[in-house]
Protein backbone atom coordinates (compact mmCIF):
# COMPACT_ATOMS: atom_id res chain seq x y z
CA UNK A 1 0.00 0.00 0.00
CA UNK A 2 1.20 3.45 -0.67
CA UNK A 3 2.49 5.93 1.71
CA UNK A 4 1.66 9.02 0.08
CA UNK A 5 -0.29 11.91 1.44
CA UNK A 6 -3.39 11.14 -0.73
CA UNK A 7 -3.22 7.44 0.23
CA UNK A 8 -3.03 8.11 3.40
CA UNK A 9 -6.02 10.78 3.27
CA UNK A 10 -8.12 8.37 1.65
CA UNK A 11 -7.70 5.40 4.09
CA UNK A 12 -8.41 8.04 7.13
CA UNK A 13 -11.31 8.75 4.82
CA UNK A 14 -12.53 5.08 4.64
CA UNK A 15 -11.94 4.55 8.10
CA UNK A 16 -14.16 7.83 9.23
CA UNK A 17 -16.82 6.67 6.89
CA UNK A 18 -16.47 3.64 8.38
CA UNK A 19 -17.38 4.48 11.92
CA UNK A 20 -20.10 6.84 11.04
CA UNK A 21 -21.79 3.97 8.41
CA UNK A 22 -21.16 1.42 11.76
CA UNK A 23 -24.07 3.31 13.89
CA UNK A 24 -27.29 2.15 13.49
CA UNK A 25 -29.89 3.63 11.19
CA UNK A 26 -33.66 4.19 11.37
CA UNK A 27 -36.51 4.73 9.42
CA UNK A 28 -38.07 7.91 9.42
CA UNK A 29 -40.62 8.98 6.99
CA UNK A 30 -41.68 7.69 4.02
CA UNK A 31 -43.18 11.02 1.55
CA UNK A 32 -45.73 9.60 -0.95
CA UNK A 33 -46.46 13.14 -2.39
CA UNK A 34 -44.40 16.61 -1.77
CA UNK A 35 -46.46 17.78 0.93
CA UNK A 36 -45.11 15.57 3.21
CA UNK A 37 -41.70 16.11 3.23
CA UNK A 38 -39.53 16.84 6.30
CA UNK A 39 -38.04 20.15 6.80
CA UNK A 40 -35.48 21.00 5.11
CA UNK A 41 -32.11 20.44 7.68
CA UNK A 42 -29.58 17.72 7.33
CA UNK A 43 -27.70 16.95 4.32
CA UNK A 44 -29.40 14.47 2.26
CA UNK A 45 -27.60 11.85 0.18
CA UNK A 46 -30.39 10.44 -2.74
CA UNK A 47 -30.33 7.00 -4.50
CA UNK A 48 -32.02 6.88 -7.78
CA UNK A 49 -32.21 3.84 -10.49
CA UNK A 50 -34.25 1.81 -12.31
CA UNK A 51 -37.11 -0.14 -10.89
CA UNK A 52 -35.43 -3.09 -9.25
CA UNK A 53 -31.99 -1.76 -9.83
CA UNK A 54 -30.79 -2.85 -6.01
CA UNK A 55 -31.39 0.52 -4.37
CA UNK A 56 -32.81 -0.89 -0.85
CA UNK A 57 -30.27 -3.56 -0.78
CA UNK A 58 -27.53 -1.29 -1.12
CA UNK A 59 -28.55 0.94 1.32
CA UNK A 60 -28.64 -2.38 3.82
CA UNK A 61 -25.28 -3.04 3.00
CA UNK A 62 -24.16 -0.14 3.22
CA UNK A 63 -24.88 0.33 6.77
CA UNK A 64 -25.11 -3.33 7.66
CA UNK A 65 -28.50 -3.57 8.36
CA UNK A 66 -30.63 -6.30 6.53
CA UNK A 67 -33.95 -5.09 7.18
CA UNK A 68 -33.62 -1.31 7.08
CA UNK A 69 -35.04 -0.54 3.33
CA UNK A 70 -37.01 -2.89 2.11
CA UNK A 71 -36.29 -4.95 -0.89
CA UNK A 72 -38.47 -6.89 -2.97
CA UNK A 73 -37.99 -9.03 -6.26
CA UNK A 74 -41.22 -6.77 -7.85
CA UNK A 75 -40.17 -3.62 -9.66
CA UNK A 76 -41.42 -0.93 -8.08
CA UNK A 77 -42.28 -2.13 -4.79
CA UNK A 78 -40.90 1.89 -3.22
CA UNK A 79 -43.32 4.06 -4.19
CA UNK A 80 -42.22 7.02 -1.73
CA UNK A 81 -39.50 8.75 -1.16
CA UNK A 82 -37.93 6.93 2.06
CA UNK A 83 -35.71 8.71 4.44
CA UNK A 84 -33.04 6.93 6.67
CA UNK A 85 -30.78 9.13 9.24
CA UNK A 86 -28.42 7.73 11.89
CA UNK A 87 -30.22 6.48 15.45
CA UNK A 88 -30.78 9.09 17.51
CA UNK A 89 -29.80 11.78 15.37
CA UNK A 90 -30.67 15.37 16.78
CA UNK A 91 -30.73 13.98 20.52
CA UNK A 92 -28.76 15.62 23.00
CA UNK A 93 -24.74 15.43 22.96
CA UNK A 94 -25.42 13.75 19.61
CA UNK A 95 -21.98 15.08 17.61
CA UNK A 96 -22.93 13.05 14.40
CA UNK A 97 -22.74 15.54 11.15
CA UNK A 98 -26.15 15.91 9.90
CA UNK A 99 -27.40 13.41 7.40
CA UNK A 100 -30.39 11.50 5.73
CA UNK A 101 -29.83 8.86 3.15
CA UNK A 102 -33.20 9.00 0.37
CA UNK A 103 -34.20 5.93 -1.63
CA UNK A 104 -36.38 6.95 -4.16
CA UNK A 105 -39.11 5.47 -6.40
CA UNK A 106 -37.57 3.44 -8.84
CA UNK A 107 -38.07 4.66 -12.72
CA UNK A 108 -38.89 2.49 -15.74
CA UNK A 109 -40.56 -0.72 -15.64
CA UNK A 110 -42.94 -0.68 -12.41
CA UNK A 111 -45.90 -3.77 -11.87
CA UNK A 112 -48.96 -0.28 -11.12
CA UNK A 113 -50.66 1.54 -13.05
CA UNK A 114 -49.24 3.98 -15.67
CA UNK A 115 -51.17 6.65 -13.72
CA UNK A 116 -49.87 5.45 -10.87
CA UNK A 117 -46.17 5.37 -12.17
CA UNK A 118 -46.84 8.80 -14.01
CA UNK A 119 -47.36 10.19 -10.13
CA UNK A 120 -44.52 8.53 -8.61
CA UNK A 121 -41.95 10.16 -11.54
CA UNK A 122 -43.50 13.74 -11.01
CA UNK A 123 -42.98 13.63 -7.47
CA UNK A 124 -39.19 12.56 -7.41
CA UNK A 125 -38.49 15.14 -10.37
CA UNK A 126 -40.11 17.97 -8.15
CA UNK A 127 -37.96 16.78 -5.37
CA UNK A 128 -34.68 16.76 -7.46
CA UNK A 129 -35.75 20.03 -8.35
CA UNK A 130 -36.34 21.83 -5.29
CA UNK A 131 -34.15 20.79 -2.69
CA UNK A 132 -31.59 22.58 -1.47
CA UNK A 133 -30.64 20.24 1.22
CA UNK A 134 -30.08 17.61 -1.44
CA UNK A 135 -25.88 17.20 -1.98
CA UNK A 136 -25.74 14.53 -4.51
CA UNK A 137 -27.87 11.87 -6.17
CA UNK A 138 -26.06 8.39 -6.43
CA UNK A 139 -27.47 7.27 -9.65
CA UNK A 140 -27.62 3.08 -9.51
CA UNK A 141 -26.93 1.39 -12.61
CA UNK A 142 -27.09 -2.79 -12.95
CA UNK A 143 -23.47 -3.59 -14.42
CA UNK A 144 -25.05 -6.00 -16.61
CA UNK A 145 -26.81 -3.92 -18.80
CA UNK A 146 -25.28 -0.64 -18.31
CA UNK A 147 -27.17 2.83 -19.36
CA UNK A 148 -30.43 2.46 -20.44
CA UNK A 149 -31.88 5.32 -22.19
CA UNK A 150 -34.44 5.71 -19.37
CA UNK A 151 -31.32 6.76 -17.41
CA UNK A 152 -30.21 8.63 -20.22
CA UNK A 153 -33.51 10.67 -19.47
CA UNK A 154 -32.65 10.98 -16.11
CA UNK A 155 -29.23 12.15 -16.43
CA UNK A 156 -30.34 14.97 -18.64
CA UNK A 157 -32.81 15.97 -16.03
CA UNK A 158 -30.09 16.21 -13.40
CA UNK A 159 -28.12 18.52 -15.50
CA UNK A 160 -30.18 20.43 -16.54
CA UNK A 161 -31.73 20.79 -12.59
CA UNK A 162 -28.11 21.29 -11.78
CA UNK A 163 -28.42 18.51 -9.06
CA UNK A 164 -24.97 16.82 -8.75
CA UNK A 165 -24.87 13.12 -9.58
CA UNK A 166 -22.69 10.03 -9.22
CA UNK A 167 -23.12 6.70 -11.36
CA UNK A 168 -22.96 3.81 -9.01
CA UNK A 169 -23.09 0.50 -10.78
CA UNK A 170 -24.41 -2.40 -8.94
CA UNK A 171 -24.05 -5.87 -8.97
CA UNK A 172 -20.62 -5.95 -10.21
CA UNK A 173 -20.33 -9.21 -8.94
CA UNK A 174 -22.05 -10.70 -11.58
CA UNK A 175 -19.98 -9.64 -14.49
CA UNK A 176 -16.60 -10.85 -15.76
CA UNK A 177 -13.08 -8.37 -14.76
CA UNK A 178 -12.47 -7.86 -18.12
CA UNK A 179 -16.59 -6.73 -18.83
CA UNK A 180 -16.62 -4.15 -15.75
CA UNK A 181 -13.78 -2.36 -16.84
CA UNK A 182 -14.70 -1.64 -20.20
CA UNK A 183 -18.62 -0.56 -18.78
CA UNK A 184 -16.64 1.61 -16.58
CA UNK A 185 -14.64 2.93 -19.22
CA UNK A 186 -17.87 3.64 -21.50
CA UNK A 187 -19.68 5.13 -18.76
CA UNK A 188 -16.63 7.51 -18.07
CA UNK A 189 -16.63 8.10 -21.62
CA UNK A 190 -20.48 8.95 -21.87
CA UNK A 191 -20.54 11.17 -18.86
CA UNK A 192 -17.32 13.37 -19.17
CA UNK A 193 -19.10 15.99 -20.74
CA UNK A 194 -22.08 16.31 -18.59
CA UNK A 195 -22.06 19.25 -16.24
CA UNK A 196 -23.45 18.52 -13.33
CA UNK A 197 -21.59 14.26 -13.37
CA UNK A 198 -19.55 13.55 -10.79
CA UNK A 199 -16.82 11.96 -12.85
CA UNK A 200 -15.73 9.11 -10.41
CA UNK A 201 -17.89 5.82 -11.20
CA UNK A 202 -18.00 3.32 -8.50
CA UNK A 203 -18.86 -0.02 -9.22
CA UNK A 204 -20.36 -2.19 -5.85
CA UNK A 205 -21.82 -5.27 -5.26
CA UNK A 206 -24.50 -5.81 -1.98
CA UNK A 207 -23.87 -9.26 -1.55
CA UNK A 208 -19.97 -9.55 -2.33
CA UNK A 209 -19.90 -5.99 -0.23
CA UNK A 210 -17.87 -4.81 -3.07
CA UNK A 211 -17.03 -1.22 -3.31
CA UNK A 212 -18.79 -0.29 -0.31
CA UNK A 213 -15.69 1.37 1.32
CA UNK A 214 -15.70 3.64 -1.48
CA UNK A 215 -19.45 4.39 -1.74
CA UNK A 216 -18.97 4.94 2.26
CA UNK A 217 -16.40 7.12 1.54
CA UNK A 218 -18.07 9.41 -0.96
CA UNK A 219 -20.70 9.91 1.18
CA UNK A 220 -18.87 10.86 3.89
CA UNK A 221 -16.69 13.19 2.20
CA UNK A 222 -19.75 15.05 1.30
CA UNK A 223 -20.18 16.67 5.33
Amino acid sequence: MSDSPESKKQAALVARARRFFARPWVFVIGVPTMNFLPPEGPVEVAFAGRSNVGKSSLINALVSQKGLARTSNTPGRTQELNYFVPDGYGGEGDDLPPVAIVDMPGYGFAKAPKEQVAKWTRMVFAYLRGRSTLRRVFVLIDARHGLKNNDLDVLEMLDTAAVSYQIVLTKADKIKAPALEKLLDAIKAQIIKRPASYPVVLATSSQKHDGLDELRAEITSLF
